[in-house]
């Protein structure tokens, strides 16, 4: 096994630790294929059905029939990419938008996003996200689902300094930092899931 083998496989190890889920995928479309599966297999984000079935004003009822429909958020994509899965998307009946996700905030289902690196001590990956949408995508989606290339995979956060400090000159500037889905245990010590962020984090590890 090469060094850069083992440092996958650990970051693998160390993500799934924290409740990810890690797949290998040989390309992009795979990628396309994996998100939309999830998405259609998963049930239909509910914060805004809730309470549809009582008497509710014209407009609230407008909000009811559109979340009746699943939604793709998929900001920052390159633009072939994008086109591939909102084509495969609307196919299977879902809406997939890569911007103006701050009107559809009660209503994401999956949040596509690709990482900048993968840090393999801790599982976390590393996301460039000056934009809003990009944010609210890794935050605000029930399930995140994100890409990340295996040669983007370092050792610690020691490797990834320097491309830090050079992010850090440009503004506006957002790095996120992401280990597993979103938890806490602030209640009674009990732990809960996507109270703060998604509830699931799948990993599609490109091999490169």
């Amino acid at each position: 096994m090469s060094s850069q083998e083992s440092i996958s496989q650990r970051f693998k190890e160390k993500a799934e630790l924290v409740s990810a889920t890690v797949v290998a995928i040989a390309n992009e479309d795979e990628a396309i294929a994996y998100v939309v599966d999830l998405c259609d297999r998963k049930e239909a984000c509910q914060l805004l059905v809730s309470g549809c079935d009582l008497a509710v004003s014209d407009k609230a009822g407008d909000l009811c029939d559109e979340k009746q429909r699943k939604v793709i958020a998929a900001p920052g994509l390159k633009p072939e990419l994008y086109k591939k899965l909102a084509t495969k998307a609307k196919k299977a009946g879902f809406e997939c938008i890569n911007s103006g996700l701050r009107d559809k905030l009660a209503g994401l289902d999956i949040g596509f996003t690709v990482a900048e690196y993968g840090i393999a001590d801790t599982g976390t990956l590393m996301i460039d996200c000056p934009s809003e949408d990009l944010r609210l995508a890794t935050m605000v989606s029930e399930f995140h689902v994100c890409m990340l290339s295996a040669s983007k995979i370092r050792a610690n956060t020691y490797a990834v300094e320097k491309m830090m400090l050079t992010r850090m000159k440009n503004t506006p500037d957002y790095l996120a930092f992401v280990t597993g889905a979103s938890r806490t245990a602030d209640i009674e010590r009990v732990l809960a899931l996507g109270v703060h962020g998604p509830l699931e984090l799948h990993i599609l590890l490109l091999e490169d």
